[in-house]
């Protein structure tokens, strides 16, 4: 089965400038509008589960790229939300370059194969400088979305 990244892509789930100017701020701002789009989560409870995972390593994964990643056992379903800055943040990444995509992924706690699945897809399409550079270009968050939509049918 594929596992397309615009099934757990909401249209609210695209923040077209993430205006922040660190990884903490970029992670909180990125768990209010989780608890926005999902108002069954906890703001705090989200950021809590992103910052515990970073503290394991960051998930900056380089080329300007950052994955986030957690499950949440009040899920009831995967989320994705996707974070871009213009002018990108700190964010401790494998290449110490500043990210400027972030691909937020969220799930409930039994969903260990297709949380791994979406993982590994949202990272297989996030390391061409192609998508990238389209993305960054997109005017806004229907443009971005639309990105993903034609990525996703490419992989």
């Amino acid at each position: 089965m594929t596992v397309k990244i615009l099934d757990f892509l909401c249209n609210r789930c695209i923040i077209p400038d993430l205006n922040t100017k660190s990884k903490e701020e970029a992670l909180a701002g990125l768990a209010k509008r989780v608890a926005e789009i999902e108002p069954a989560l906890d703001q705090d409870a989200v950021l809590s589960v992103l910052n515990e995972r970073e503290q394991l390593g960051s998930t900056g994964i380089g080329g300007g790229v950052a994955i986030p990643h957690g499950k949440l056992p009040e899920l009831g379903h995967m989320l994705i939300l996707v974070g871009r800055s213009l002018g990108g943040i700190p964010f401790d990444a494998m290449d110490n370059r500043p990210v400027h995509i972030m691909f937020l992924l969220l799930a409930p706690d039994n969903s260990a194969t297709p949380y791994l699945k979406l993982l590994a897809q949202v990272s297989r399409v996030l390391k061409t400088q192609e998508v990238h550079k389209r993305i960054m270009e997109a005017p806004d968050a229907s443009s971005i979305k639309k990105v993903i939509e034609e990525i996703d049918d490419q992989v």
